[in-house]
């Protein structure tokens, strides 16, 4: 009789079990869905469901199934036609209300959503939406970062009511600061030093004048350059959910550039729109003592003011010392405001106590808001601002209005259009960009286009699995009928562990699992082919069973664990689709030799494993 320990046949059969249950809620596909999320990001309660359920009812539109997740309410219908009818009742019945995304969702019953269970992500190419890989202007980055230098030792100087002449950027690494007296050279760089320690200071003395060079170090550079990506990183995925995309995916590819994938986004031109925008405010007193128009004609503004364009037509000069900007937005929401569209603005510490001070001391001057947005060009397109190479910077005055009161941290901007103001919103509650991004490649992928390669895919994984199926019964007899009980055992515990890890299943994936499930009947034939050898060589049946699982082991072990090294390897230096097919690879190995050798051996053992008397094998 073949010894097998019985906890193992019961740790199979429990994690066989187990497995079933957590890949069972990809058996029941997709129907059409809708992810409502409100615009003053308040978590949905009951009583917010059924008023849109409500909205849904009244224009006669049925909901299949609904529930909450998190902070949104999701929506499931059977048809696109009763999705687009939904999306469109309640964009009209509360424009400002509800940010709506389409997606799809399984049809699994509620009692499995209940307990936990979900289904594998299908990825950009199964599922449809679309791809965009973006390029972070480093440079940009670095230029901000000098800008911002230039402006914070101004203020500095200010204070300590030290004379100079002026601070101009040189190139993309340092700042030079001309001093009216040479004698404050040591203690200007002693102040800078006790800013940053690690900057790299030279003082200088020319007459009666002096200056101080401050350097960026090679490390500082990269630093910043680092940190723009990884914010850029972050203010997209904050745009994202702002658009209430479901599983996406936003991760940095290479040196310099960001991939966004946007499973199930049929509009791919608001999402370009949202997601690529650099757009920031500042905010600036309006030099009313002097001539807007004067300055246009000649083509110089007035020193300490600066010329600026208006949105609805016209100029307006514009003091350069500037009040607050993007950088100090905490949070942004559009709404109504005597009637007239605007944009709530609310500002952090050090923003409100600069506002604070210049609205207390210019009661009655007018202050603009500045709207800046930077964005790559052709040679033959059009700039409207500032153009650098392929490179072009707008700037326009949105609003002028006259400081009525004291105010500090929150306040309101007017003059906009119901769409621009939601939009303005939006960007500036996600957070500016780092540095300015350039769109590289985009591709849409339509959902018809996604079912027919997941179609496809799957009909080549039956194909494959049907063949092997055949071979393995032909020749192995009733040994190849367990072979294929195996197979399909780890078909099913790789699901499972995709869909308990969320892990997102693209079309290389499909490659991957086809690969796996071969890998798996590898380890199958390298046993079987044991125990037919030791068989031949006058083993007994039970002997055999041991013998072949025994020395078949280190064949098995080594050649999966060299593959699960190289799937490794691909998942940290791959992305897109490589590492698509790493991770169910990775993954697929681990089953592997879970069902090969704990699950192929446990099935033996309970065929033929117990009978006393065993005369022959049938393999």
């Amino acid at each position: 009789m073949h010894s097998y320990p019985a906890w193992r046949v019961w740790l199979v059969a429990i994690v066989v079990a187990l497995g079933l249950l957590f890949a069972l809620p990809n058996v029941f596909g997709e129907a059409p869905s809708l992810h409502l999320s409100r615009e003053d990001r308040a978590p949905f309660n009951p009583e917010m469901r059924a008023a849109v359920e409500g909205i849904l009812g009244a224009k006669g539109v049925s909901v299949d199934a609904g529930w909450l997740e998190e902070d949104r309410l999701v929506l499931r219908f059977e048809t696109l036609e009763q999705q687009a009818a939904a999306r469109a009742a309640i964009r009209e019945a509360a424009p400002d209300e509800y940010l709506v995304a389409l997606s799809q969702e399984s049809r699994m019953p509620g009692w499995m959503r209940a307990i936990g269970l979900r289904p594998m992500n299908l990825g950009l190419d199964l599922r449809g939406g679309v791809y965009f890989l973006y390029e972070v202007d480093v440079a940009g980055a670095v230029k901000q970062l000098i800008a911002g230098m230039e402006r914070d030792y101004r203020t500095l100087l200010r204070n300590e009511r030290i004379q100079y002449t002026g601070i101009e950027a040189l190139g993309n690494d340092g700042v030079r600061i001309e001093l009216k007296n040479g004698a404050d050279a040591d203690r200007v760089t002693t102040l800078l030093r006790q800013r940053d320690p690690n900057l790299r200071l030279e003082a200088a003395t020319l007459g009666e004048g002096g200056s101080v060079t401050v350097r960026l170090t090679p490390d500082q550079i990269r630093q910043r350059q680092d940190f723009a990506i990884q914010q850029n990183i972050t203010t997209l995925r904050n745009r994202v959910d702002e658009l209430g995309v479901t599983e996406p995916i936003v991760a940095r590819q290479g040196v310099d550039r960001i991939t966004v994938q946007l499973p199930g986004v049929q509009d791919p031109n608001e999402a370009l729109r949202v997601l690529g925008a650099t757009a920031t405010l500042e905010f600036r007193l309006v030099d009313d003592q002097n001539d807007a128009v004067q300055a246009e004609q000649t083509g110089r503004a007035p020193l300490g003011s600066r010329l600026y364009q208006r949105r609805e037509g016209g100029s307006v000069l514009l003091k350069r010392d500037m009040i607050v900007s993007g950088e100090q937005l905490v949070d942004a929401s559009s709404g109504f405001s005597e009637g007239q569209p605007a944009v709530f603005v609310t500002l952090d510490a050090r923003g409100a106590a600069e506002m604070l001070a210049t609205t207390r001391e210019n009661l009655g001057q007018p202050m603009a808001v500045v709207f800046i947005e930077k964005k790559r060009v052709a040679e033959d397109q059009p700039c409207r601002g500032v153009r650098s190479g392929n490179e072009c910077t707008e700037e326009e005055v949105i609003s002028v209005a006259t400081i009525r009161g004291v105010f500090s941290s929150n306040f309101q901007i007017t003059g906009l259009l119901a769409g621009e103001a939601r939009e303005l919103a939006l960007l500036l509650r996600a957070g500016s960009l780092a540095a300015p991004l350039y769109i590289v490649e985009q591709r849409t992928v339509g959902p018809s286009l996604g079912q027919d390669n997941v179609t496809r895919g799957f009909q080549a994984l039956l194909i494959g699995l049907v063949g092997m199926y055949i071979f393995l019964m032909v020749y192995y007899r009733k040994f190849g009928v367990a072979a294929a009980v195996v197979l399909f055992t780890n078909m099913v515990l790789l699901i499972a562990l995709m869909s308990l890890l969320q892990a997102t299943l693209s079309l290389p994936g499909i490659a991957g699992i086809v690969l796996t499930v071969g890998m798996a009947a590898d380890a199958n034939v390298l046993i079987y082919e044991r125990i037919r050898e030791e068989l031949r060589n006058g083993m007994s049946p039970h002997a055999a069973i041991n013998a072949g699982f025994d020395k078949a082991f280190s064949a098995i072990a080594d050649s999966n664990i060299t593959t699960l090294i190289a799937g490794i390897v691909l998942f940290t230096f791959g992305t897109g689709p490589v590492r698509g097919f790493a991770v169910t690879l990775c993954l697929g190995i681990l089953t592997s030799l879970f069902s090969a050798i704990l699950g192929s051996r446990a099935i033996i053992h309970l065929v033929w494993g117990r009978r006393r008397r065993l005369e022959a094998l049938p393999i």
